[in-house]
């Protein structure tokens, strides 16, 4: 399905009934990701699964997309699709970024939140440093080259080697993303706010999944932002990587179905 939100046309999923759910992929990803879940979890929440601007099925417009901006294309899209009830807001690594920004924005909006694979802090010195070199990267090569080397990455290393069909699935997704969508995500990563303050402020149910094996971020970071939201609960799946989702899809819904129950 797509919608007209603005300044560009939306592409997006919408699955079953019940409380919204909204899924925000991560970078350079789109909504394929969540198809587990879409396929999963739909006799039990409705499931909303947009293409960020960039990615995907969705226009790509040339710019710095910040997590405010995705933040707010998040809201609109929910205001054009007829939701005015809270939302659980479920947000993978640079959807986790656009999910804190989203709270912030609108936080009567959200009844809950599924933080996977993502961290609160914003870059280091050396990650901003990164970002502009992957972006000269794509700007000089294009997106395979950021998909060849981020593809080992973003699974745990026994998925990468055991279950090819998982990863030719993920160099798919990898390389659908465009080129304004890489550059403009990566320069709003760069300079994200960090949204550690936010933690304390979080008055939600809260739901952490991390991969045990993820490469990208450290399970580190999933522990701290435990120790700094109220009420909320950590779980960290085995034999998983950054995309814990598509490596553990038994083990991850089964999480967000128990989550889901007790909101």
């Amino acid at each position: 399905m797509k919608i007209r939100l603005n300044d560009f046309t939306l592409s997006y999923e919408d699955q079953g009934r019940g409380i919204p759910l909204l899924w925000i992929h991560g970078f350079p990803l789109n909504r394929n990701i969540w198809q587990a879940q879409i396929e999963g979890l739909s006799t039990f929440a409705r499931l909303l699964a947009p293409d960020l601007r960039g990615f995907g099925a969705s226009d790509a417009i040339p710019g710095i997309y910040t997590m405010d901006l995705l933040a707010k294309d998040c809201h609109d899209f929910l205001t054009a699709v007829g939701i005015q009830e809270p939302v659980v807001i479920g947000g993978l690594s640079m959807g986790g970024y656009v999910a804190f920004s989203f709270f912030r924005q609108h936080p009567q909006s959200v009844g809950g939140l599924v933080l996977a694979a993502t961290r609160a802090a914003t870059d280091s010195a050396e990650g901003k440093a990164n970002r502009e070199k992957s972006a000269a990267l794509v700007r000089e090569k294009g997106v395979r080259a950021i998909s060849e080397a981020m593809l080992p990455k973003m699974l745990s290393p026994k998925t990468y080697t055991a279950n090819p069909k998982l990863v030719a699935q993920v160099r798919e997704i990898l390389e659908t993303a465009s080129v304004d969508g890489i550059i403009g995500s990566l320069m709003g990563m760069k300079d994200r706010p960090d949204s550690t303050p936010t933690l304390s402020q979080i008055d939600v149910p809260a739901l952490i999944l991390h991969g045990a094996d993820d490469q990208l971020i450290p399970v580190q970071e999933a522990q701290s932002m435990h120790a700094a939201i109220k009420s909320s609960r950590m779980i960290i799946l085995p034999d998983a990587g950054h995309l814990l989702n598509m490596e553990q899809p038994r083990l991850f819904n089964q999480a967000v179905k128990e989550f889901m129950d007790i909101l």
